[in-house]
């Protein structure tokens, strides 16, 4: 169904090969009107990827990690026709799953498997020491011992096969002007930490330490382009960029005296750039860039195309200059900010109201061209993110040139939720 390989390599021209000056998404008005005229006999709410879009996104990635292979991060797609198309795509290579019933499910057909958080699933686990072939796909993510002592009292190490981990230890920024800067994940922060921990876990029988992740959220995750803050958050962004480079250089030192790790996993979407130049990382790990939410409208270093998007219907009139669609109210994770909104991209120049925003039920949506929109006119939005748009529907109708060929189902459109 999907089909993303490109007829050469990727190389420093792919991204030019991948969007040429004529792509359908240089032009808003010819783009979202054929994907209005390509949808106009599918009900609403309808949700789509464009082939072309998502293909150059799959290929700009790569060009950006420089050379870096590429995991791919299940949370931000949750489609396993998307991932299995990208995987075809020379250059990426292996999968970061967020929960492990979701990495049980995958390990069925894929052999590379990270997951990307901490576990406690009891039953999870006990099917994972339960069977050689899934203890062997899966890696699951540590950061206390806590997580080994679980695993034990679950089964011993003698009893079940030897399960794969890897250390999780935190990227952030500590200022001690400006504080903590970045996400709250692992309690271990310097090479010391990392060193100590690593220790205990080699010692501990029936345990195999495989990998590292340090995922710089502060970096990958903070649009710099625009806003009163932006100079503020390059200033602080680029500070962060040289401590991580120092420290995880001396957390990989370290590490790589204690065991012989096969992957050292860092960044996103939004970083892959400095991922790609650090010389202690074999990986990066990207997802949310090959669906591409309008969040990252917000960045200078690059400019992903619109590959999926989801359109509901006018059903009111309540104001001679409102339109009131159905539905709406898909809200990305994060701080409940007008940023998490899905964003009403065509017709132009609508937005959503401060008092109602974006509702479960319903939308009303201002603007000029409100005034021309009747009942039963269709709106398009993007969404924040990328992977909450498939915890609402069941398929993603596939468009290419213009014309939609076929659907994939969702992660719930397979009878599947995982959080």
């Amino acid at each position: 169904m999907l089909d993303l390989t490109a007829e050469r390599s990727p190389n420093a021209d792919a991204r030019a090969d991948a969007r040429p000056q004529t792509a359908a998404w240089r032009s808003p008005e010819r783009y979202w009107r054929s994907l209005s005229d390509a949808t106009a006999h599918l009900p609403a709410p309808v949700a789509i990827i464009e082939q072309d879009a998502l293909r150059y996104n799959a290929l700009d990635l790569l060009v950006r990690a420089g050379g870096l292979p590429i995991r791919v991060a299940t949370k931000s797609v949750r489609v396993r026709a998307v991932l299995d198309a990208v995987l075809a795509i020379p250059g990426y290579r292996g999968i970061l799953s967020f929960t492990l019933a979701e990495a049980l499910w995958l390990a069925q057909e894929h052999d590379d498997i990270v997951l990307g958080y901490p576990t406690v699933d009891r039953a999870g686990l006990a099917t994972l020491v339960a069977d050689e072939k899934l203890a062997s796909r899966i890696t699951l993510m540590i950061d206390d011992i806590a997580h080994l002592d679980l695993i034990d009292a679950i089964a011993a190490p003698g009893s079940r096969p030897e399960v794969r981990v890897a250390i999780d230890v935190d990227a952030s920024l500590r200022s001690a002007t400006i504080g903590h800067v970045g996400v709250r994940r692992s309690p271990l922060h310097t090479a010391a930490d990392v060193a100590g921990f690593a220790r205990q876990v080699v010692r501990r029988p029936g345990f195999r330490l495989v990998g590292l992740q340090m995922y710089e959220a502060q970096i990958a995750g903070q649009g710099d382009a625009a806003g009163a803050d932006a100079p503020l958050i390059r200033m602080v962004q680029a500070r962060s960029r040289d401590e991580l480079r120092q420290r995880r250089a001396e957390i990989a030192d370290a590490l790589l005296g204690i065991a012989p790790l096969e992957f050292l996993n860092g960044g996103g979407t939004g970083s892959l750039e400095f991922t790609g130049s650090d010389q202690s990382l074999t990986e990066a790990t990207a997802g949310s860039g090959l669906l591409a939410g309008h969040l990252f409208d917000g960045y200078r270093s690059f400019s992903p195309a619109p590959a999926t998007a989801f359109a509901f219907d006018v059903v009111r009139k309540p104001e001679r200059d409102i339109a009131t669609v159905l539905g709406g109210g898909w809200i990305a994770s994060g701080p409940a900010a007008a940023s998490r909104q899905p964003a009403p991209v065509w017709p132009p120049r609508l937005r959503t109201l401060p008092r109602e925003a974006a509702g479960e039920v319903q939308t009303p949506l201002q603007g000029t061209a409100a005034g021309d929109l009747r009942i039963g006119d269709r709106v398009w939005f993007r969404h924040a993110k990328s992977g909450e748009p498939a915890e609402r529907i069941n398929t993603y109708h596939v468009i290419a040139d213009g014309t939609v060929i076929g659907e994939v189902p969702t992660y719930r459109g397979e009878g599947k939720a995982f959080l």
